[in-house]
């Protein structure tokens, strides 16, 4: 039987647009499809194509943006293709008029969207005309028209789309595996949740408790928390969109939209944020996520969910609604078939943490703020060390009157630089990279 609910049909953003280069390609997989990101010079919006050349198969996302024509060049053969798809040029072509109008030499251009900051796509090709009458699932909180200011994150994640929603879904979480993070296991206290509405197309429950609010998930991406206190005066919420890529694999994009302390949300730099706020909250999850995922597929051939798990409390009721709209409508399974992917019906667990904690291949390498900030921190560090040794050698040579009273107070600033330096160098740039997450010592 065919599942209810289509996969295909429906907006994905892919990534902020902040973090996307308009001057080279970008690869990205959605629902196992490999997509190409492209900015041609004469458009103003990104676009997403199939990542095939139409010739031989070569990924799109390996070329380049041709200088004089703007349009994407395949640097197998140098076939380029236009905003729309369209094949333009063919250097092998005998006669120009080959290319023409050749609908089976276009590239598979993709429905595309540029809106609340993010760049959205819908994954099929042959309903654009669905796509065009589809909106977007935003969030009517990230508007800055309504006093709003908000910042994105995307990380790409080391468990299954389902997994991702479903711990996104549990607020009861929090507490214990963000603890000094975003919580505090001490102040952990029941959450009544009530469901307000559960539909194939919209789930939505209240939260009671210290901080009272709405969770909303739309399927398949957008799960938005809502929170309001001060009277109703002051909003915050956190936006996510959960994005299937492959099993195993997923990737979160989120908006953390308030309409207070704006002034601190200008001063803040994005990627110190990202550092030390919003990466450490994904550490929190990810080796307990993989693992969960994991023994939850152990138990499949024998049982399912409902009695591999153990949901007593109100708390886990939006989980509970979730896992029983995925069972009604998508069978339980994510559409890997329809891509040509066997999925393993159990896969392997990953035991290096390097690797499941990877913060450069899961994010500073799509992440434009923490890209830049790396570079910096890289050339600052060379900076201090070529001062320090240059420095060091000109005192050495200084006459005795001179080093003691020019000398001494640079080797003190040099000294200092080195200090800079070692923090540099054993602190902040390690955080672009991998920090090892360890609960039980926080």
């Amino acid at each position: 039987m065919k599942p209810e609910f289509d996969f295909f049909q429906h907006w994905y953003p892919l990534s902020p647009v902040e973090d996307l280069d308009p001057k080279q390609p970008t690869a990205v997989t959605l629902l196992g499809l490999r997509l190409v990101i492209w900015k041609p010079k004469s458009a103003e919006t990104f676009q997403v194509f199939l990542d095939q050349c139409p010739h031989r198969l070569a990924p799109l996302s390996e070329g380049r943006i041709d200088d004089e024509t703007g349009n994407l060049m395949c640097s197998y053969h140098g076939w380029q293709f236009d905003q729309h798809g369209n094949c333009t040029h063919v250097p092998q072509a005998e006669n120009p008029e080959l290319v023409s109008k050749k609908e089976n030499l276009c590239a598979v251009a993709l429905p595309v969207r540029q809106q609340q900051d993010l760049l959205w796509v819908w994954p099929d090709a042959k309903s654009s005309q669905q796509a065009a009458n589809t909106p977007l699932p935003l969030s009517a909180n990230v508007d800055a028209t309504k006093g709003f200011v908000w910042s994105s994150f995307v990380r790409d994640l080391e468990y299954d789309w389902q997994t991702l929603v479903e711990n996104v879904a549990d607020p009861s979480h929090v507490p214990f595996a963000h603890h000094g993070v975003q919580g505090d296991r001490q102040q952990a206290r029941p959450i009544p949740i009530k469901i307000l509405q559960s539909t194939p197309n919209l789930i939505e429950v209240a939260t009671q408790g210290l901080l009272p609010g709405t969770i909303t998930f739309e399927p398949p991406c957008r799960l938005e928390y809502a929170f309001s206190f001060a009277n109703g005066s002051k909003q915050m919420g956190l936006v996510t969109y959960c994005i299937p890529v492959s099993p195993g694999k997923s990737r979160i994009v989120a908006q953390f939209p308030r309409n207070f302390a704006k002034t601190l949300h200008y001063l803040k730099p994005r990627w110190w944020d990202h550092i030390t706020n919003r990466n450490l909250i994904i550490d929190g999850d990810m080796i307990l996520l993989q693992q969960q995922e994991y023994f939850l597929q152990q138990n499949q051939p024998n049982q399912s969910w409902k009695t591999a798990y153990r949901l007593p409390t109100s708390a886990d009721r939006l989980v509970i609604e979730y896992r029983n709209w995925f069972d009604s409508y998508c069978h339980g399974q994510l559409p890997w078939k329809d891509v040509g992917i066997d999925a393993p019906s159990i896969r392997n667990i990953n035991n290096d943490r390097q690797q499941i904690l990877d913060r450069y291949k899961q994010h500073t390498q799509h992440c434009s703020s923490c890209r830049n900030a790396l570079l910096v921190v890289q050339r600052l560090q060379a900076v201090l060390l070529i001062y320090f040794v240059i420095t060091v050698c000109a005192v050495a040579v200084f006459p005795d009157g001179l080093r003691l009273q020019l000398g001494l107070p640079l080797i003190a600033i040099a000294l200092l630089g080195l200090g800079a330096y070692a923090w540099l160098r054993f602190w902040l740039q390690p955080q672009f990279y991998f920090v090892d997450y360890i609960h039980a010592q926080r």
